[in-house]
């Protein structure tokens, strides 16, 4: 889903929104009390902003499960990105609230306090300043996209997903790292 409505990005850049939404997308359908259970958080703030969420477009109600009293809440779309140059103060704002929790997530995950070495071992952050064009860039996150297709298509379809998969966040961004310099 692309969100160009800056009301839209406004309402997603709400922690506990963008967690919702990434729980949604590894879990699958959810009661607001699941959800809750999950986040460690109230059904009260959860059930209040999934429907805030619902109100622009990101989630809606999943088909029941046979219990009238349960109202579980699925994505529309599983990704969702937006554009910075599209939606002014709110895209600012978006990008601001989702890059300072991923990088928070970065922060606290701790080798160390892994138990299993195989992930300690693998795991990486890393990165790379590279002399591109504009239209290299737009190539690269195309190419990584379609690198990272086949994973994206897992959470659809949990059958996919091997053992001993677990579930790891790829942050990936691509921006100019400073101003323009002569000959540019």
């Amino acid at each position: 889903m692309q969100v160009t409505d800056p009301r839209a990005m406004r309402a997603l850049a709400h922690p506990l929104r963008l967690d919702l939404i990434e729980l949604l997308g590894t879990l699958g359908p959810a009661t607001a009390a699941e959800c809750a259970r999950h986040l460690g958080t109230t059904q009260a703030s959860c059930s209040f902003h999934l429907r805030q969420l619902a109100r622009y477009g990101f989630v809606e109600e999943a088909p029941s499960r046979g219990d009238a009293r349960e109202r579980p809440w699925q994505l529309t779309d599983i990704e969702q990105s937006w554009s910075g140059s599209h939606g002014g103060e709110a895209a600012q704002q978006l990008e601001r609230v989702f890059v300072q929790r991923e990088a928070d997530r970065i922060m606290a995950w701790r080798p160390a306090d892994e138990p299993d070495p195989r992930w300690r071992d693998k795991a990486f952050v890393g990165g790379a300043t590279v002399p591109l064009t504009p239209d290299e860039l737009q190539d690269l996150r195309e190419r990584l996209a379609e690198l990272l297709a086949p994973y994206v298509a897992r959470l659809t379809d949990p059958s996919t997903r091997p053992d001993g998969s677990r579930f790891v966040r790829i942050l990936l961004a691509g921006t100019p790292a400073g101003p323009a310099q002569a000959g540019d």
